[in-house]
């Protein structure tokens, strides 16, 4: 409920260039369902040793990919196991376990988009069978999760993962620096999209004035993009374009803000894990 698949196609449109650094992001119709029956097979039958050079060959064009990315919105699970016995995604300690045995030759990373509970749970829950808010988290209280908690899990359960974290909300602002950083690409390259995100939030002509300053400021750091970003944004954001509808049955504004402000103590606590990257504006 956060990506849309925008990353993965991003580094799509800049496939020639991220075959230049080494990186191959494959098409995820070549993986996603194969990932997952493989995991599936796993758990009754354990692992072949010859699985990974059949994942491998099934998405990999050729040998001379050194970084490839693989995206998955349902790795950890299906909506309807998004938040369960109170915790965020019950399963994904254990199916980045095995995918970590899978590909125990090479160095796995993790990178991972969370988004405030208050926003993520009743999205989620659209996509659920479930007739209710109460049924969906099964007696759960929606203010006792914690992604702080998933991923310390994961990292129990996958000690020397790395794992780099961003807060869907800070998207727009960092946007460049997560494809970087996913893509394994020098910080001051430029890419196709790098902007992308803002025509999504910012008034049409808070993007014509965006890039008019573009041009006139070719030379700006990484930190100096963000500074201008924020302030294009303060001014021309489009207040319906990320105007969320939370209609939750006794969700209250003061509970909403109950669960931000937890939200906002969870992603420092989220800091404080070892091996764990925030990026933050």
């Amino acid at each position: 409920m956060t990506d849309e698949d925008r990353l993965i196609r991003c580094l799509d449109a800049n496939s020639d260039m991220l075959a230049e650094a080494g990186t191959f992001a494959p098409p995820p119709s070549s993986y996603r369902k194969l990932i997952r029956d493989t995991l599936q097979e796993a758990q009754h039958g354990g692992l072949s040793s010859e699985v990974r050079e059949v994942l491998l060959d099934s998405f990999l064009e050729d040998d001379s990919a050194d970084r490839i990315v693989l995206s998955n919105p349902g790795f950890f699970g299906t909506p309807k196991m998004a938040a369960s016995s109170g915790v965020f995604y019950g399963a994904a300690d254990q199916r980045l376990r095995t995918l970590d045995r899978i590909f125990h030759k090479d160095q796995l990373e993790l990178f991972l988009a969370i988004c405030n509970p208050a926003t993520f749970l009743p999205a989620i829950f659209q996509h659920t069978p479930f007739n209710t808010f109460p049924e969906f988290l099964r007696g759960s209280d929606p203010a006792g999760f914690r992604w702080s908690e998933m991923i310390a899990r994961i990292r129990t359960a996958c000690p020397d993962l790395p794992i780099t974290i961003w807060c869907n909300e800070d998207t727009p602002l960092i946007w460049a620096e997560v494809v970087r950083e996913l893509a394994g690409l020098d910080p001051a390259k430029g890419f196709k999209g790098e902007f992308s995100l803002l025509s999504e939030i910012m008034t049409q002509a808070g993007r014509k004035r965006f890039q008019a300053y573009l041009k006139s400021h070719p030379d700006m750091s990484e930190t100096q993009k963000r500074r201008v970003i924020a302030a294009f944004l303060d001014k021309f954001v489009d207040e319906e374009a990320i105007e969320e509808e939370l209609d939750i049955p006794g969700w209250t504004e003061e509970f909403i803000q109950h669960l931000s402000d937890i939200y906002d103590d969870d992603v420092l606590e989220i800091q404080r894990i070892p091996g764990v990257t925030l990026i933050t504006p």
